[in-house]
């Protein structure tokens, strides 16, 4: 019965990602939260199905020609080593095993849901940095990469929205389609490889890793397709409201 709970859960989260276009993490995390896991269980198994749910979305924009390949680079060399750093200061055993451990890892989830809120929210009023030297450029997207690495380690929310945005006010030369597809392909290695650390601490839950894919991936095509049937603005709308006050209660409201 838990299986069959866990496969409708991935289902209806999936919808909600097909029709929303909004990352795994800021939907999925929070769902696994309500229904009682672990904020651990909960990350490190969603960085898996981020990982896996992206794979595909990267292949494709990769046959179109959609993915700036050297920003991936760029930003993979900023990210991975942060996102191993955070392993190896944050999953280490006897850290573990404290209270502050769970509530990091809580509080980290609330403020990306916050800042997803309010990126949903100015999507269309972010500044644009002027076209930089090619040094300059390498220097703030490897910083890019780095924080996002932090940030999708410590929440598994970050490289959907969050990431896209800042691709986009730092390469706004880069057409929409493409900052898309940059951006999903670089957060296939970084939530895969921030997901091995939860993986090796014992924190990913197959079980539910499978059952979540198994509701989801159906679920997220049939929401692409009938999205721009439904009212795209109320949904907006409703996905700010819920991210925001989902957010204010992780990082604000509750105790670990």
């Amino acid at each position: 019965m838990d299986f069959l709970i866990q496969v409708l859960a991935g289902a209806v989260v999936g919808f909600a990602i097909g029709v929303t276009g909004v990352g795994g993490g800021s939907l999925m995390t929070p769902f696994l939260l309500i229904i009682g896991y672990p904020a651990p269980v909960a990350i490190g198994t969603d960085l898996f199905y981020a990982g896996i749910t992206k794979l595909g979305g990267a292949f494709s924009h990769h046959r179109r020609h959609h993915v700036a390949w050297p920003i991936v680079a760029y930003l993979a060399a900023g990210s991975i080593p942060a996102a191993i750093a955070v392993h190896v200061l944050l999953l280490d055993e006897q850290f573990q095993n404290s209270a502050l451990f769970e509530e990091v890892l809580t509080r980290s989830l609330g403020a990306m849901l916050i800042v997803t809120s309010l990126i949903l929210i100015l999507q269309n009023r972010l500044p644009r940095v002027p076209r930089a030297h090619k040094r300059e450029s390498f220097f703030l997207t490897l910083l890019t990469g780095a924080f996002l690495g932090v940030c999708v380690t410590l929440s598994s929310v970050g490289a959907g929205a969050f990431g896209a945005a800042v691709l986009l006010m730092l390469h706004s030369r880069l057409s929409a389609v493409r900052i898309v597809g940059t951006d999903i392909a670089h957060a296939v290695p970084l939530t895969l490889i921030a997901g091995l650390g939860y993986l090796g601490a014992g924190f990913v839950d197959p079980i539910l890793l499978l059952s979540l894919l198994i509701g989801s991936l159906p679920a997220i095509q049939l929401g692409s397709r009938v999205g721009h049937l439904l009212p795209e603005r109320i949904l907006r709308v409703a996905l700010i409201l819920i991210l925001g006050v989902l957010g204010i209660y992780y990082s604000v409201l509750v105790r670990a």
